[in-house]
């Protein structure tokens, strides 16, 4: 399960230099010839990763996914990332509420199905990767990339 940055980084010959990014590909040291720098439209960063985090993939699938589980990529909202921090802050406030609030989700490699230490660490690993993310919003409240879910199962 994987939560991912999108950086925008497309060269524009109409934008000045300092709206610029400087794209290098290297490989080993050296420039790696297969790929064009100056074509480069995204760069993609790791935001989150999770193994088995059921709870949280169902998440996902829920609210982001419209209930569509095919290990397809989706867009996530600023305000989808919000809600789910604090659901996950509220399930580790209220322990005895998980199952009502982020319940586990069953399914072929999704782990277990117990509200157990498993299952609260994966919670606040969430807690963690979300409000990294939730920290980088702007004065005007976007994000300087754009934010993307996908399981692979």
């Amino acid at each position: 399960m994987y939560l991912t940055k999108k950086h925008y980084v497309q060269k524009w010959d109409h934008k000045p230099a300092e709206e610029q990014f400087d794209v290098n590909v290297k490989k080993g040291g050296d420039d790696y010839d297969y790929i064009n720098p100056q074509k480069v439209t995204y760069i993609e960063e790791e935001a989150g990763y999770w193994r088995k985090a059921n709870q949280i993939h169902g998440w996902f699938v829920e609210n982001v996914q419209d209930g569509v589980d095919e290990c397809q990529e989706t867009y996530v909202k600023i305000g989808d990332l919000k809600s789910l921090l604090c659901v996950c802050k509220e399930v580790l406030n209220n322990r005895d509420r998980a199952e009502e609030l982020l319940p586990v989700t069953s399914g072929c490699f999704f782990g277990g199905r117990e509200y157990d230490e498993y299952y609260f660490h994966d919670v606040e690993r969430t807690v963690g990767i979300l409000e990294s993310i939730i920290n980088e919003i702007d004065d005007e409240g976007n994000l300087p990339y754009e934010v993307y879910y996908q399981s692979s199962w």
